[in-house]
Parts: C-alpha cells; structure tokens; sequence
C-alpha cells in the first residue's frame, strides 16, 4: 500500500507532502496505481520547480517508495493551482472502488 500524508498549516493552505510505499497492485514494472501516483507526484514537483519561483526540500528513496517534500515558505498561487491539481488526482485514486484498497490518503495540520 502507497501512504501519502498531505500536510497542510492551520489555514489549510497545503505544505507539503511524503509518499512511501509501493502499491502491490500489479508486479514491479506493470503495477499502474504506483506509475500513476508517481506520474502525478514526480510531475507535480518538477512543474513546481521549473514554472514557479517556489523553493522545496525533496528526500527521495526509490526502494521503499519515500518522497518527503515541503515549502520553505508559503507557496505561491501558481504552487498551490500545482499542489491542488496533484491531491484533486490523488484523492479520485484513493475514492476509487477499484485502487482505494492500494493507496492511504491522509490529511495533516502540521
């Protein structure tokens, strides 16, 4: 199962985000609930990155599925449209009859 932890400061603007896990969908390499997830995560981190002014800490390890990330600042408005478009994508997975069993979304005021 893929844990994501969304993290989100008192005005429920979001902050930041960690990833760890791997799905069991489907074997290592045709598992789609985990390329799909990190499509929307890798994607959403490098738009992040190369179209706004927002800086980030990344922590990465690709076997056991970790990704840490989080703002050094408030994100801007183009950073949140960004973040915003990434949990909209993460939450029809995880409200999906057939993946929700392989993806544990959570909200936290950090």
């Amino acid at each position: 199962m893929i844990k994501i932890t969304i993290y989100q400061n008192v005005k429920k603007e979001y902050v930041g985000f960690q990833t760890e896990g791997h799905a069991g969908y489907a074997e290592s390499g045709e598992d789609i609930v985990c390329a799909s997830v990190s499509v929307l995560v890798i994607n959403t981190i490098n738009s992040i990155e190369r179209l706004t002014e927002d800086s980030a800490s990344v922590q990465s390890e690709e076997d056991s599925g970790l990704i840490k990330y989080r703002f050094e600042k408030t994100p801007s408005r183009e950073a949140t449209l960004l973040f915003s478009a990434m949990v909209l994508g993460l939450k029809d997975m995880a409200e999906d009859e057939e993946y929700s069993k392989y993806i544990d979304l959570r909200f936290r005021e950090v």
